[in-house]
């Protein structure tokens, strides 16, 4: 396995490794990598004959007050893990690399941000595109792996990568979950016993939005408030930010399920701001 810490010497090693016909894969990262990556890094493995893991904390989706300096950098971790999984390459820039002067230039994708996370993130969509957006131009990869977990992240980068003719197939892998249903997320280490503990209520929750579903349920308020008793049995819960029933493509809240739909729950628990999802299509059950 190769770290490349430049631009210029990630691509040759992507020339090379496609000058021989190689399908050349993507994981986007931004280090501490837990098992929810290490699902991503495996589908790309599996799908593709040349495999880069980045690993950049991207300092242009982080707003302010969020926790930029504090989040997780454990290198020589991450580099382990990526050896073990099968990587060829890891590209490891630094800000210098990724943003050599002031950055004039963003890719903004409009109306799929503006809900959800982007209410209270009003920046973090445009940080993520452009990056990506760079990391795609950089690399050059046939196929590029992001997981459910991030769910609207996933479908902006489908659509920006659609809207902008971008040459890749973008994979959304499955939501890897903890034994008692809390989705893995690097600021899952932020949380104590007692804290990890209610976050699986954020989980429970969406179990009963699914069971309400096939109940005959329908009408979003109505699941909503469901959602939100559940929620407020866990004490470490200090905010529910939002609890949304939207339309799967669209991002649009929704009255009523009707076909897909994303039903998305964003709580703040101790140090840490979690999220999670689930898909549902009314259509095929």
């Amino acid at each position: 396995m190769e770290v490349a810490r430049t631009i210029k010497s990630v691509r040759e090693f992507v020339k090379a490794a496609r000058s021989k016909g190689k399908k050349i894969g993507l994981a986007p990262t931004m280090g501490a990598l837990h098992i929810g990556h290490i699902s991503l890094i495996e589908a790309a493995v599996k799908e593709c004959d040349f495999v880069v893991v980045s690993i950049f904390v991207n300092p242009a989706q982080f707003g302010p007050g969020e926790d930029f300096q504090e989040y997780p950098r454990p290198f020589e971790a991450d580099l382990e893990i990526c050896r073990k999984a099968g990587v060829d390459v890891v590209f490891a820039p630094g800000p210098e690399q990724m943003y050599r002067t002031e950055n004039l230039t963003w890719v903004s994708v409009e109306k799929l941000t503006e809900g959800l996370c982007g209410r209270s993130r009003p920046t973090h969509f445009r940080g993520v595109t452009t990056v990506c957006t760079k990391l795609f131009n950089i690399v050059a990869p046939d196929t590029a792996f992001f997981g459910q977990k991030d769910a609207q992240q996933a479908i902006v980068i489908k659509r920006m990568a659609a809207d902008l003719n971008m040459p890749l197939e973008i994979v959304i892998c499955p939501t890897v979950r903890e034994p008692g249903g809390l989705a893995v997320s690097s600021r899952n280490q932020y949380l104590n016993e007692k804290e990890k503990k209610d976050a699986t209520f954020i989980y429970k929750s969406l179990q009963q939005c699914q069971q309400l579903i096939r109940d005959g349920v329908t009408q979003s308020d109505a699941i909503i408030s469901e959602m939100r008793k559940i929620l407020r049995q866990a004490s470490s819960i200090e905010e529910i930010e939002y609890i949304s029933v939207v339309d799967a493509e669209t991002l649009q809240d929704v009255e009523k399920v009707e076909g897909a739909v994303l039903v998305a729950v964003a709580v703040k628990i101790g140090p840490s701001r979690l999220i999670d999802n689930i898909l549902l299509d009314t259509s095929k059950e």
